[in-house]
């Protein structure tokens, strides 16, 4: 028998072990270790039974050097995913059940599978059907209810699960953010481009009811409609602090701005809102921009060679460039200006593909002329003749 037919028996016997537990409800977990796939930033998997409306999965946690990402797959997808796993990425899986643990190893001369008394004693729990404890619960918050995400009694509409997911991710990276500003320097919060209202209401539920602090938050909206439905709103809600006012994002008065938001504000209103923030030397300014169309174009028209243009002569690799290029700019202008900065995806691509958010701390009073080198040079590299936040910020060349 040649060595990878000992590898299909025995990890068709470890399969077919994992497949039984799942059936009579005896599986507990699963962990893959030692890895030696392609891919040198993954460093382990682990595999429990989870109830996503009311179906069994099996939800993997891909653990990464500087992420996880989860994923959930149906209990056959799932053997199949793991098949593959266990023959290109990982030498070891370890099956965990409540009847025994198994192990599956290759890292000998032919593989083995080993047997032993089972360490988890208990039933499996299926964490999704706990009620996760949410920064902004959905009953009793009549502003939810007004704004279509809950009905009366306070249940999430099966319409509005991702927007109700979205509004507490956000205050859920709001909160230990705004937490840490001290009272006296976070007297206003600034939503830009507010829309309906939806984060502006959850961020001055949490800083009035959870905080405990009287800061002021304006939700700012050029649509006259949207402005009074949410004043309205406001005025029901008994949140003494929150108000909305029409304007555009250019030319609003943000004076006095401790915090600025602004979430996906189109193109260029990106940067207004970013310079808004710096203008008003905002302790925190927080985005999540939306379309990248004025660098991308300046991209297109670059009349020069780089050594991506094996890819950027792509159109979809170009978008995908542009949209890196926009907010890495972004966050070198505004480490000019004293912030410490961190970009990264906020929320799965499966509830919104708008899922980047820039996050900037004031650190120091003072302008970084590093960082300005650094954005000039990438200026050169990609052939940028002018960022838009160049000039909403009155950066000169």
């Amino acid at each position: 028998m040649s060595a990878m037919d000992q590898t299909l028996t025995k990890l068709d016997q470890f399969l077919a072990e994992l497949d039984t537990a799942i059936a009579d409800g005896t599986f507990v977990r699963l962990s893959l270790r030692n890895p030696f796939g392609a891919d040198e930033t993954l460093k382990s998997i682990d595999i429990k039974p989870v109830a996503i409306r009311g179906e069994l999965k099996l939800g993997f946690t891909f653990h990464h050097q500087r992420r996880d990402l989860i994923q959930n797959h149906p209990p056959a997808g799932a053997i199949g995913q793991l098949r593959k796993l266990l023959t290109t990425s990982f030498r070891q899986g370890f099956l965990y059940a409540t009847t025994a643990d198994l192990l599956y190893d290759t890292q000998g001369k032919s593989p083995k599978l080993t047997r032993s008394a089972a360490s988890s004693k208990g039933a499996p729990t299926l964490e999704h059907d706990r009620t996760k404890k949410r920064l902004i619960p959905a009953g009793g918050k009549p502003y939810l209810a007004e704004l279509g995400v809950t009905d009366a009694e306070g249940n999430v509409l099966k319409t509005s699960g991702d927007k109700f997911r979205q509004i507490n991710r956000y205050v859920e990276i709001l909160a230990p953010l705004l937490a840490a500003i001290p009272a006296e320097r976070m007297r206003r919060i600034l939503d830009m481009g507010a829309g309906k209202g939806y984060l502006t209401f959850a961020v001055a539920d949490y800083v009035a009811n959870t905080l405990k602090r009287e800061t002021e938050v304006v939700g700012v909206e050029f649509r006259d409609e949207l402005v009074k439905l949410c004043n309205d709103i406001a005025g029901r809600s008994q949140l003494d602090h929150l108000s909305f006012a029409a304007g555009s994002i250019e030319n609003f008065d943000s004076t006095g701005a401790d915090v600025l938001i602004a979430l996906h504000a189109c193109d260029t209103a990106t940067d207004d809102a970013i310079a808004k923030g710096i203008e008003a030397g905002s302790e925190l300014i927080v985005v999540a921009p939306c379309c990248h169309k004025q660098i991308r174009r300046e991209m297109e028209t670059a009349n020069h060679q780089t050594d991506l243009d094996f890819v950027l002569r792509h159109g979809i690799f170009m978008e995908r460039e542009a949209e890196m290029v926009t907010d890495a700019m972004r966050a070198m202008i505004l480490e000019y200006y004293g912030y410490s900065t961190k970009v990264f995806e906020f929320i799965g691509t499966e509830h919104t593909p708008k899922n980047v958010l820039i996050v900037a701390q004031k650190m120091k009073r003072g302008r970084d002329e590093g960082q300005l080198k650094k954005f000039k040079d990438a200026k050169a590299y990609f052939g940028i003749r002018k960022h838009y936040l160049e000039d909403a910020v009155g950066l000169e060349g």
